[in-house]
């Protein structure tokens, strides 16, 4: 399942070192890195971490702040909303097969199908249901390494990715990614002229915390359904 990015998200990430005399930011490259994170990750039955910042949508800045859980084995995702105020409260359920979104002011459930919910978002979308998996999660962008900070061992490496779908123009995602622990650490929006519309950093990063795909799919049982 994708979402746009607009909500966003979100979402959203993603490489060995050759060792010779020549430098980490030397010789590192996007593909290093975006394998650096999924080796890190590929023992996690589950995998959780909070998205906050602020994003400017129809012209006015907005508070972004949202939770997200993931089990990779299941392509289970789950993401609930505490801001921006006309998205609090509501919830998205992504698994291989449907996205069920949950409408907090009308206690709706839209269902629909994830084939659907891609073609409609288009390659700048992003499936939170292989957010432990940066190779799928980023599949549909070209990814570059634009920056390297800090001293080594606690690099910050900054990925930018552009879709690759043709004649798209709906601006990049840019990742930063920390040596220390390799994870993601901040999240940033782009337009299609380059100016930074949302800018999220990542924290309470777990792994394997105990989490259930029935607890990720619940959602309230007296809610109406909708199907799209």
């Amino acid at each position: 399942m994708k979402i746009k990015t607009s909500f966003l998200p979100l979402s959203a990430l993603a490489l060995t070192l050759l060792s010779s005399g020549v430098t980490l930011a030397q010789t590192f490259t996007a593909a290093d890195i975006i394998g650096k994170l999924d080796a890190a990750q590929k023992t996690a039955r589950d995998l959780s971490f909070r998205l906050s910042g602020t994003g400017s949508f129809d012209g006015s800045a907005q508070k972004i702040d949202l939770s997200v859980q993931s089990i990779p084995a299941s392509s289970v995702a789950r993401v609930v909303f505490a801001a921006p105020d006309a998205l609090a409260d509501n919830i998205v359920v992504v698994d291989k097969t449907e996205v069920r979104n949950y409408l907090y002011l009308t206690n709706q459930i839209t269902v629909t199908s994830a084939a659907k919910v891609a073609g409609q978002a288009g390659a700048v979308g992003l499936d939170f249901s292989q957010i432990s998996n940066f190779s799928a999660l980023l599949k549909n962008y070209d990814v570059k390494l634009v920056s390297t900070t800090g001293a080594a061992g606690n690099r910050l490496y900054g990925l930018e990715g552009a879709s690759k779908a043709a004649g798209t123009s709906d601006g990049k995602a840019r990742f930063f990614v920390s040596e220390a622990g390799w994870r993601p650490t901040r999240v940033q929006l782009l337009d299609s002229a380059g100016k930074v519309m949302a800018d999220l950093n990542v924290s309470n990063y777990k792994l394997n915390s105990g989490l259930s795909a029935a607890r990720l799919k619940m959602l309230p049982k007296d809610a109406e359904i909708i199907k799209q």
